[in-house]
């Protein structure tokens, strides 16, 4: 997914001091993301097991660095389950060997994905590259599920503003699922704005006029929250109990931990708590 959410996420209610901003403007994104998805398979892949490859510009390095050790040797008898096409795809061209879920009769091993923000609790918003649905059922079949992001990924303020919460909808009266959608309490509080995905699926920018498909031929709205989700499980609640809604994109309790790259270094956060 692209990167979204400003470069004060993680800043409780201050601005970062002038040096501390333009020493984020100047630090090589890509390159941090690269750690972090590195640092994910090198901790967490071992030979042997069934893997998840999550979706998105951070996790297409962990399916880079699989492919380099299956190549290299050093990771054997692998198996993959990708969540999109274009990650089945990527896999595919990496030599990694895949399968689905209905292949396999037990749970992945590990699942190792990006997201678009990450709270002090491990909750994210994840879908803006619009594979929510195949994420989360491929990480909910997983024992083991691993966030690998960047530090502007991180907000101390909570989920919603940062970035907008995808909603994966059926196209059969969208229009009346995204008015349901507006009036649920908890979005009301945080001042919610829906908006219906338009162009390239896989970003919320609007980048065309079509309405943007999904792998699974469904629409997405992409929920602009003024404020933060007071209680993100308790919003993850009323989305799925609308009628029309598919899947949402609040992963409420299931991360195990994050790798979070920075300028600083990489490191592994848990709930409430973070280590080098």
């Amino acid at each position: 997914t692209s990167r979204g959410g400003s470069e004060h996420d993680f800043c409780a209610s201050i601005a970062a001091p002038r040096s501390a901003r333009e020493s984020m403007e100047q630090v090589d994104w890509s390159a941090l993301k690269r750690q972090a998805g590195y640092r994910a398979v090198d901790d967490y892949v071992r030979s042997g097991m069934k893997v998840g490859l999550g979706t998105g510009s951070t996790a297409a390095f962990a399916v880079e660095r699989v492919g380099q050790k299956l190549a290299s040797g050093e990771l054997k008898d692998l198996v993959c389950v990708p969540t999109s096409e274009r990650t089945k795809c990527m896999a595919e061209e990496a030599g990694i060997p895949l399968a689905t879920l209905d292949d396999l009769e037990e749970l992945l091993d590990v699942t190792i994905d990006g997201a678009d923000t990450v709270d002090s609790a491990l909750n994210l918003v994840k879908g803006g590259g619009g594979a929510l649905l195949r994420e989360k059922m491929v990480e909910t079949r997983s024992h083991q599920f691993i966030v690998i992001v960047d530090e502007s990924k991180i907000s101390a303020e909570g989920l919603g503003p940062a970035f907008p919460i995808p909603v994966e909808i059926l196209p059969f009266g969208y229009l009346s699922t995204m008015r349901i959608i507006q009036a649920l309490p908890s979005l009301q509080a945080a001042g919610v704005t829906p908006v219906l995905r338009r162009g390239n699926v896989s970003n919320n920018r609007e980048d065309g006029d079509e309405i943007a498909i999904t792998d699974n031929g469904n629409y997405i709205v992409d929920l602009r929250l003024e404020r933060p989700l007071a209680d993100p499980q308790a919003t993850a609640e009323e989305l799925i109990h609308v009628v029309g809604v598919v899947e949402h994109g609040l992963f409420c309790g299931l991360a195990a931990a994050a790798i979070v790259a920075a300028a600083s270094g990489v490191s592994v956060m848990e709930k409430d708590k973070k280590k080098q």
